[in-house]
């Protein structure tokens, strides 16, 4: 994973090799319900509205999270692109950023997939949101995606190409 700065928006950068086909992928990173189970329990991740359906283009869904400590936030996200299954896009409508973009692609690989997270986001209170980046906002996102990481190991298994040699 690597987050990178242009001045203005910072970009999450990561990417996960799973032994699972492109239809396994889909069916969960699809289902808006399994994002609780890929997030950290600390962060009392709890779906308020709209996981009811499989994902679509134009569907909202609406959490609440403790991203530091007890404090809990409403996060509103709209699902803006899907290309069943290799492609979708979630946009946050309301919440503690002031622009947050997720991009998720999934390709298929040999023995597997490859998942590709591309994060666009603009943190909020000028500043001090810059200020408190390296300090609180990094070392979380880090610690989400590495859990995330881990999770999805956890249920699908580590992948490990079968690589002939020449």
């Amino acid at each position: 994973m690597q987050i990178t700065s242009s001045g203005l928006l910072y970009r999450l950068a990561a990417k996960q090799k799973l032994p699972i086909t492109i239809e396994q992928a889909w069916e969960f990173l699809s289902n808006p319900r399994n994002l609780k189970v890929i997030t950290p329990k600390t962060m009392d991740f709890e779906i308020i509205l709209g996981a009811d359906k499989p994902m679509f283009a134009g569907q909202i869904i609406e959490y609440t999270v403790k991203p530091f400590g007890t404090f809990k936030t409403h996060w509103v996200t709209e699902i803006t692109q899907v290309h069943a299954p290799t492609y979708f896009v979630d946009e946050q409508r309301f919440g503690p950023y002031k622009l947050w973009h997720h991009k998720h692609f999934i390709k298929e690989i040999a023995d597997g997939v490859e998942m590709e997270d591309v994060v666009d986001f603009k943190l909020p209170f000028g500043w001090l949101g810059k200020l408190l980046f390296p300090i609180l906002v990094k070392p979380k996102l880090e610690n989400i995606f590495k859990y995330r990481a881990k999770t999805l190991e956890a249920l699908f298994g580590v992948y490990n190409a079968n690589f002939e040699a020449p």
